[in-house]
């Protein structure tokens, strides 16, 4: 295992994610997984060695040759930090597949949701060449509050944009929400990465969310932001006596802190 790669800043910032994740109750058991696109001189730490090759069909084409630090498939965050060789490792995105050039032990794999990162990054790096990270957990109060509100893009981001003032600054390209569908297959990969041709946040209904970014802080700020406000709509939803923000002050907000909101959810 090559040391210099194991106590670097990539490897000790996605570890110290997982457990940060699992304390919030955010990821239960073997619940959420990462990937993080790896720069040049990151990927130039990890020293050449034989490496297993698995098969994957219609890889995208812009992330071949990138190589990208991803959590394990049944990893449990609340031991990552303790068992890094195991549940991360790092592969290098190949036209037919993907090879495993570190961490992985054991015979272990990337998580069984892989496809979907794959095709989550492709997405992104398509409207922002900046994008290195995918993040997804099962916060609790945005999953709660699929259960009890219409599963829609514009509905659920006006909803959260009117709850606390931060929401239409930190995500002005606002959510995208998919009905429930079977996790790990290429269908929600799919659908996942048509979301995010538009916005840096998908929630899947009755199961967790995914959020973007070009760094780790990035994209799990955007989950923290989201579901804060979700937590205060659960907690009020049906006790209010105000309507919360609304569109006019929203577009005050806009204007003065010269964002561009996406009109149509106004």
């Amino acid at each position: 295992m090559n040391n210099n790669f194991l106590n670097s800043k990539a490897v000790n910032e996605v570890a110290d994610l997982t457990y940060t994740m699992w304390r919030m109750g955010w990821d239960e058991k073997n619940g959420g997984n990462i990937s993080y696109i790896l720069s040049d001189e990151e990927a130039s730490q990890i020293e050449a060695s034989a490496s297993r090759f698995v098969e994957l069909e219609n890889i995208p084409e812009n992330m071949i040759g990138k190589y990208i630090l991803i959590t394990a498939s049944g990893s449990n965050f609340r031991l990552v930090k303790e068992d890094i060789i195991h549940t991360l490792g790092v592969i290098k995105v190949e036209k037919a597949g993907y090879s495993i050039c570190w961490g992985f032990e054991e015979e272990n794999r990337p998580t069984s949701e892989i496809y979907m990162h794959l095709l989550s990054h492709s997405a992104r790096l398509k409207v922002d060449s900046t994008h290195r990270v995918v993040v997804h957990n099962h916060a609790t109060e945005i999953s709660e509050m699929t259960f009890v509100h219409p599963l829609t893009d514009k509905a659920f981001t006006r909803t959260l944009w009117g709850i606390i003032t931060e929401c239409i600054i930190v995500f002005p390209d606002g959510i995208g929400v998919l009905p429930w569908m079977v996790c790990g297959n290429e269908e929600i990969g799919q659908a996942t990465a048509e979301k995010l041709a538009d916005c840096r946040i998908v929630v899947w209904a009755h199961h967790g969310i995914l959020a973007t970014g070009n760094s780790l802080n990035d994209a799990f700020g955007l989950i923290e932001t989201v579901n804060k406000a979700a937590k205060i709509y659960m907690n009020t939803f049906d006790k209010r006596i105000t309507d919360g923000i609304t569109t006019e002050q929203l577009k005050e907000v806009s204007a003065f802190f010269s964002i561009q909101p996406r009109e149509e959810f106004l």
